[in-house]
């Protein structure tokens, strides 16, 4: 059997799983009603539309 001679560092370790942690950034679209950027398939904040209908009562 293959045993390792060394114990695998801390660093080592890391730098292998280093692509693990790695963020990403958020997708953005823009909104039809006021054409701010919002996260997809949420209410916008800024006008409060959401698939064409008022969600929110929000005065512009």
């Amino acid at each position: 059997m293959a045993v390792p001679k060394r114990k695998t560092s801390h660093a080592r370790k890391n730098k292998r799983r280093s692509n693990v942690w790695k963020l990403e950034a958020p997708a953005l679209v823009k909104c039809p009603q006021c054409g701010a950027y919002k996260t997809p398939h949420r209410v916008c904040h800024t006008c409060g539309f959401y698939n064409g209908r008022e969600v929110i009562k929000k005065d512009i």
